[in-house]
């Protein structure tokens, strides 16, 4: 709908918040920063549910609310509010992050490892808590990897997240981005969600240490074949042995053979001051 009248979001105020620029957009969804009433900066995203595919509306969005409700962790995004407008737009006030991790790795090119180590291991205590929560997220990446402006990590987007007990009870549905997800996903084959999410650690890690993406996903049909290969850590970046084996432990082929978070959490890598690394 156009127009003030039709549209409450045009008229830049919500029940109490204030809206200011655009900071995020997809095909049926936008991130607005706002302010509140009592001065307080949130962020908004509005997903405006008549303009989705009914497989979004009927599954996928009723899953991240549902997940977003019950979630408490200080490595994961905190939802204030959410709201109902017009039963059409539906509204997820939650803090505001000063940036994402795929723009501080744009900014600086790649991290020092230490620093890598901080923020990978936050992301593994967020990981943590969901899997012993039977909740699998499916959709880690940089980008949904947020940060406060002390680094403190916050994971987002809970869109694709399900409830998993884990191996033997399967997934079949292909969700998240081609260049963090893993070969049983992109073969079609039906997938441990909670190996899924473990995998993406592994991606996330392999581009804040090198600044590189670890598979060319320019073929998405060629894929699985390439990621099957020895993992290829770019020239000119000085890595420790230790962290490549820990990154080729993550990114296993085999889920079966792949870490379980519990297995990643108790990980040598983890320690600081485990290897001495090229910064």
């Amino acid at each position: 709908p156009q127009g003030n009248k039709l549209n409450p979001l045009s008229s830049n105020v919500l029940k109490g918040y204030t809206f200011g620029p655009t900071i995020g957009e997809g095909a049926f969804s936008k991130v607005r920063l706002a302010t509140a009433q009592n001065g307080s900066k949130v962020a908004i995203k509005i997903v405006n549910y008549k303009s989705a595919p009914q497989d979004f509306v009927k599954k996928f969005l009723p899953r991240e609310l549902a997940t977003l409700k019950i979630v408490r962790h200080d490595n994961i995004i905190r939802v204030h509010e959410l709201l109902e407008l017009r039963n059409r737009w539906v509204c997820i006030v939650m803090e505001r992050a000063t940036t994402d991790l795929l723009r501080k790795i744009k900014e600086v090119r790649r991290i020092p490892v230490d620093k890598s180590r901080d923020i990978f291991a936050q992301i593994v205590s967020a990981v943590t808590y969901l899997h012993q929560n039977n909740i699998a997220h499916r959709d880690l990446k940089c980008e949904n990897v947020l940060l406060m402006k002390n680094d403190q990590v916050k994971i987002a987007d809970f869109g694709f997240a399900r409830t998993a007990v884990g191996f033997p009870e399967l997934s079949e549905t292909f969700c998240g981005s081609a260049a963090y997800t893993p070969p049983e996903v992109l073969l079609c084959t039906p997938y441990d969600p909670k190996k899924f999410d473990v995998w993406s650690t592994g991606v996330i890690l392999f581009i804040m240490v090198t600044g590189n993406m670890p598979f060319d996903d320019t073929n998405i049909a060629q894929l699985p074949h390439i990621q099957k290969r020895p993992l290829a850590f770019p020239d000119g970046v000085e890595l420790a042995v230790s962290c490549r084996t820990f990154i080729s432990f993550l990114l296993n082929f085999s889920p079966f053979l792949r870490p379980s978070i519990e297995q990643v959490v108790q990980h040598s890598w983890l320690e600081k001051d485990s290897d001495n690394i090229a910064q």
